[in-house]
């Protein structure tokens, strides 16, 4: 064997070593090897541990889309009456930049809403839900009116359990952001949608042609572009980013790698790498790329879907809300998926032109546009994202 030969081996194995040693570091950083607690609540088993009905719904509700899956939500449990609880929007946990007047926060609400009445249905609790039962919040005093007022009181009765078919697609993702299938949203489907608005003061459009399709994209990457050109919008998010397993485990709310897709060796890589190089998640690179996807995404969505309330009260956006969920549902059990686009339709002054504009084109005078919804077949599958525990929620 030649000197040579042995030099080259040498070589050759000592880089071997370096890159398992570079991969151990990088995976153990990201914490490749802790369990997943943030994704129990999604397990079908989840709500059978507690015993009290109450517990058993709001741990399905906690699976439904939020804004900023800040979960903003908080429960009181009744003393006396075990089938009695209260929901209230949890003032800590608002997006106060991006959502200032916390319209998403309490769309959120009604989405948690809907989720938990399906699951009264299936497991023979069916809920009637009294919404603001002590009036709406006072505008001006907003935090301290959300303590004190319950978005909703949630009566439950004893009954049969009655199958709901959407109650088997509440384990699945809520939102996928990535590119969509060409494949057409076919009229038979959009029928079975457009069933899903059962309130009279809420409008469900949906809007196939190439002329709406050109403008709801270039409204996703408009409102996208605005919102990572504002620091304070920057700042917002990433104090909600968690990069790696021990994060997700400690605050399981917020955003995520996953949120964009990204899984397996390839997430450890990037969560392990921004665990040791924080630096290397830099606020342009995060712009850049969350407009790059904007721009995916809008040259591949076959069809969009408006949903409209006639007012802006509190009641109409958490109706809007539980809307949103029977939809996003119905989608599931027709093979298609939804991204709700959030950005154009803040309330904050930079967004303010592009607001307008889209109002005007889409709404009549007096309506507001609660959501804007990409719709279509998935070309990847998303992953789930973190959720808290159920006992979490439960305040004295």
């Amino acid at each position: 064997m030649s000197k040579g030969y042995k030099i080259t081996r040498t070589v050759i194995l000592s880089v071997i070593v370096l890159l398992a040693l570079l991969a151990l570091t990088l995976f153990t950083a990201s914490g490749a090897l802790k369990k997943a607690e943030y994704l129990d609540p999604w397990k079908r088993d989840y709500a059978k541990q507690f015993e009290d009905p109450r517990l058993q719904l709001v741990a399905h509700g906690l699976l439904a889309a939020n804004s900023h899956n800040l979960q903003p939500w908080k429960i009181r449990l009744d003393q006396q009456n075990p089938l009695l609880f209260y929901l209230y929007t949890d003032s800590e946990r608002l997006a106060t930049e991006s959502d200032p007047l916390a319209r998403q926060t309490l769309v959120s609400q009604g989405t948690f809403l809907e989720y938990l009445r399906i699951a009264g249905e299936q497991l023979g609790y069916p809920a009637e839900i009294a919404l603001f039962p002590d009036g709406e919040y006072d505008e001006q005093h907003l935090r301290e009116s959300m303590e004190r007022k319950p978005v909703a009181r949630i009566t439950l009765s004893k009954a049969n359990p009655r199958r709901d078919p959407l109650y088997e697609f509440m384990f699945l993702p809520d939102t996928n952001r990535m590119a969509y299938r060409a494949d057409e949203v076919t009229p038979a489907q959009i029928r079975k949608l457009s069933a899903t608005d059962t309130e009279q003061d809420l409008i469900l459009s949906f809007l196939n042609g190439q002329k709406d399709i050109e403008k709801f994209g270039a409204y996703g990457v408009e409102g996208t572009d605005i919102e990572t050109g504002l620091q304070r919008m920057n700042d917002e998010s990433a104090r909600i980013f968690r990069s790696n397993e021990y994060q997700k485990n400690k605050y399981r709310f917020g955003f995520s790698f996953e949120g964009q897709g990204t899984t397996g060796w390839k997430k450890h890589l990037l969560q392990g790498l921004i665990t040791l190089i924080p630096t290397l998640n830099n606020e342009e690179a995060a712009a850049k790329l969350a407009v790059q996807t904007a721009r995916t995404a809008a040259s591949h969505t076959p069809a969009y879907a408006l949903v409209l309330s006639k007012d802006n009260s509190r009641t109409s956006q958490v109706k809007a809300g539980m809307l949103y969920s029977r939809l996003i549902l119905a989608a599931h059990e027709e093979g298609l998926v939804m991204q709700p686009l959030s950005q154009v339709l803040e309330e904050y002054p930079e967004m303010r032109e592009a607001y307008g504009r889209i109002h005007r084109e889409y709404a009549s005078p007096g309506e507001t546009i609660q959501f804007l919804i990409r719709l279509g077949r998935p070309t990847q599958e998303t992953p789930l994202s973190m959720r808290r525990e159920a006992v979490d929620l439960i305040r004295e």
